[in-house]
């Protein structure tokens, strides 16, 4: 009897991340095919991550790049088809809230094919971001929904959905437990816990000019020096404002690795980020986060103060990034078997669930 065939829609680092485990997890079960779409696509923050999590090669690599939504969409959608048609897997996965997730639910589902939402369920309730978005469309053509959390069953719940919803945990957790089984996670005794670690990307906090100044100057005023990973583009941007060398306290660092990010979040003395992700990967390792955004999806993260939203008032990281965080809940992400867990579920599905 053949094995059934999974397709994996990938495009943008938090989904390579998510997708290794799995990959792991599928490989006696499932015949995998990978599709990259290639909405990251330098090496920085595409192929490094195959090197690092030794991913297999994708069978598919459609160059998407850059452009705008609906053009980007549009052309990974165009892409998708033919390739969807071609392969006829049992279900395609997607992860997340990228363009590349939205892509691929749109096309499997119009073919009729089973989508399968990794990181269902979550709601910023923001729809000016593009990947609130992405996640709400997803999730209503998504034949069977992987939540990380019972919050993100709870705003299922409101909208409708309810069969096949499925709480297993958060596969990045996984992902930081194979760091942890492979030693990634050393602890540098110099530097432990006498450096923020930031990364910006949110255009509402790079493109405006005052606002990425006061982001400068208060990361200026902080008591430990700031690590900041920054985009090339951005740190041309920060050129034209100001002098880059006038910044004392701020290291500017290009993007870093996933391993390299992790290494440097668990050696932080706290963690300032506008990203989705980096939030969830500095709470699993135990370390305050200050998000620069007026809301968050992964609001569990915002329980005893482990996590703190500063928008407005730029000002507030001084005290927020410093301000004493309460119990720390262990399993609030799972423990490290979403993946298992995932493939399980998939394998026992006795007809496809459209």
């Amino acid at each position: 009897m053949r094995k059934k065939k999974l397709m994996a829609i990938i495009g943008a680092r938090p989904q390579f991340i998510k997708h290794a485990p799995l990959e792991i997890a599928a490989q006696k079960e499932f015949d995998f095919v990978t599709v990259h779409t290639g909405q990251h696509y330098d090496y920085r923050m595409s192929q490094i991550f195959f090197d690092e999590l030794k991913m297999s090669r994708p069978a598919y690599n459609l160059n998407a790049g850059s452009g705008g939504h609906g053009a980007q969409t549009g052309k990974m959608m165009a892409d998708l088809e033919p390739i969807m048609e071609n392969e006829k897997p049992d279900g395609v996965l997607v992860y997340g809230d990228t363009n590349s997730t939205l892509a691929g639910a749109l096309v499997a589902s119009k073919l009729h094919i089973p989508v399968y939402h990794v990181e269902a369920g979550l709601r910023s309730y923001n729809r000016e971001m593009p990947e609130e978005i992405n996640r709400v469309l997803t999730d209503h053509v998504s034949s069977v929904l992987f939540v990380p959390t019972q919050q993100a069953i709870w705003n299922l719940e409101k909208e409708g959905i309810t069969k096949n919803v499925y709480q297993i945990g958060d596969v990045m957790y996984d992902m930081i437990d194979i760091c942890r089984k492979n030693n990634i996670l050393q602890k540098d005794e110099e530097v432990f816990g006498k450096f923020y670690y930031a990364t910006i990307h949110r255009p509402y906090n790079t493109d405006n000019d005052e606002r990425l100044l006061r982001i400068l100057e208060a990361f200026e005023q902080l008591p430990y020096p700031v690590d900041f990973a920054v985009h090339p583009r951005t740190l041309k941007r920060i050129s034209t404002l100001s002098d880059t060398t006038k910044f004392n306290n701020i290291h500017f660092l290009e993007p870093v690795s996933y391993f390299d990010s992790i290494r440097k979040i668990h050696n932080s003395r706290a963690v300032i980020t506008d990203s989705g992700g980096l939030q969830k990967e500095a709470y699993m390792l135990e370390k305050k986060c200050v998000t620069l955004r007026s809301e968050t999806e992964w609001v569990e993260t915002l329980q005893n103060n482990w996590n703190s939203l500063v928008f407005d008032k730029i000002e507030d990281i001084l005290t927020e990034v410093e301000s004493p965080v309460g119990d720390y809940i262990p399993a609030l992400y799972g423990d490290g078997t979403a993946a298992n867990e995932i493939i399980e579920i998939l394998a026992n599905l006795k007809t496809p669930v459209l």
